[in-house]
């Protein structure tokens, strides 16, 4: 069950909403597009981490060791941002 103020029911009757569509559009305006933010750090992190296994593999093959290193260390960089931005969302969405 959807915990509303008796003026915010009101608000949802009167837009002829019920009071779960009311609580969920008011949740997305309060955090716009997480649905589509957690996504794009799934989908960065998850690039990041190919890239990360390729270099890897090229350093552990001994190709290049003066381009290979720091395209992984970007890499390595890539990840660890999308988790930092990751749970940074994931905080904000606990505290509410």
């Amino acid at each position: 069950m959807v915990d509303l103020s008796p003026q915010e029911l009101a608000r949802a009757r009167k837009n002829n909403l019920s009071p779960e569509k009311y609580a969920r559009l008011k949740a997305e305006s309060k955090a716009p597009y997480r649905g589509l933010r957690k996504f794009f750090y799934f989908a960065f992190g998850a690039s990041g981490l190919i890239g990360a296994f390729v270099f890897l593999a090229k350093l552990a093959a001994g190709q290049d060791l003066a381009n290979n290193f720091p395209n992984f260390a970007l890499q390595i960089g890539v990840v660890a941002l999308m988790v930092f931005l990751f749970r940074i969302d994931k905080a904000k969405d606990e505290n509410k």
